[in-house]
């Protein structure tokens, strides 16, 4: 028997009428060694097992420490749903229902009753439709603690962080200031220190433009702010390369020079990152005060309600919030703030 609590993760199911909670019951049915929470409608848990001919144990959460978990049971926060889900068919009715979810995630964090966060994916348009701004996860979590945040996207070979998140790509240049970069490029430095146990990290930072901006004649924001900013922070001590033409920087001989990358928005450096690796991606928010990570893909209308979806991405997210977890536990008081120093891990780990 294990002597020690397992971590208490907090897992939100998202979009009702997507695969998220499809997901999380074949998450429950893995031998992964987590006290997974449940946060959602316990109904819904319910039909999307039987949808996907699985077994499954509910049990309410009363807070108490779990030393062991058998695969099919999985702990429940019940959070009531606006009306009952139709698979492939989002109702705005539901927003509330999802937009509580990700406030009890949160709070649980913030409070210690979760020692992390794994998020299913939700259907934006539908929180929108129900009158609610909402851009995202990422922008939730951020408002909700108030805290400065990066999206990074993460598998075993490769890491991607983002300078822009979801923007209309018209937005992305006037995005593209000093200040915002130099936040960005602090946090993921600090982070890939402190999360992955990388000592001295090596980012790789892509150019806006077409090669990197052609010295100019392809656009002059690499010139006027990109290249200036890696000069100061270079000053700094920070192992900065670039900035790098995009169309180039993935290919090997690049990669063995970095430990991640820095893309100036969304599209640019992601689609390099989920064709290679779509079922392994994890999608994780940097500078939180806590640890989330989620699914790399979104809530697969078109497969909710055949119990056909890959929960690849979603064990993926749930073994590396459980990896984060480790690291945190077992670094050293020495290495905690003011200093954010690297933890235990050897350069290089995923």
């Amino acid at each position: 028997m294990n002597s020690h609590a397992l971590p208490r993760l907090a897992v939100t199911a998202g979009e009702p009428a997507g695969i998220g909670a499809e997901l999380l019951i074949r998450l429950a049915a893995t031998p992964l060694a987590a006290n997974f929470v449940a946060i959602t409608d316990r109904s819904l848990l319910l039909r999307a097992a039987a949808r996907c001919g699985q077994a499954i144990e509910l049990l309410a959460d009363d807070g108490a420490p779990v030393f062991e978990r058998r695969p099919g049971t999985l702990r429940v926060h019940h959070v009531p749903l606006g009306t009952e889900e139709v698979p492939g068919q989002p109702d705005p009715r539901n927003a509330r229902h999802v937009l509580a979810t990700l406030a009890e995630a949160a709070g649980g964090c913030m409070a210690g009753r979760y020692a992390a966060v794994v998020t299913a994916p939700l259907q934006k348009s539908s929180i929108n439709e129900a009158g609610i701004r909402f851009s995202g996860h990422t922008e939730f979590f951020a408002e909700r603690v108030h805290a400065d945040v990066v999206m990074m996207l993460a598998s075993p070979e490769l890491r991607v962080a983002l300078a822009t998140t979801h923007l209309p790509l018209s937005a992305v240049p006037g995005a593209i200031t000093r200040d915002a970069l130099e936040r960005v490029l602090r946090i993921v430095h600090g982070e890939l220190r402190e999360k992955f146990g990388l000592a001295t990290p090596r980012i790789a930072v892509l150019g806006l433009n077409p090669h990197a901006g052609e010295g100019g004649h392809l656009g002059r924001e690499e010139i006027d702010t990109i290249i200036p900013l890696l000069d100061t922070l270079r000053a700094e001590g920070m192992q900065l390369l670039g900035p790098l033409p995009a169309d180039t920087a993935f290919v090997p001989a690049q990669r063995e020079r970095y430990d991640a990358v820095l893309a100036m928005y969304h599209d640019q450096a992601l689609p390099v990152l989920k064709s290679e690796a779509f079922d392994r991606t994890v999608n994780l928010t940097l500078g939180l005060p806590f640890i989330r990570t989620s699914v790399d893909h979104g809530t697969a209308l078109d497969l909710a309600g055949t119990g056909r979806g890959d929960p690849a991405s979603l064990i993926a997210a749930a073994r590396m919030a459980l990896d984060l977890v480790a690291r945190r536990a077992a670094r050293p008081p020495a290495s905690l703030p003011p200093g954010r120093q690297e933890g235990s891990i050897p350069q290089g780990t995923p």
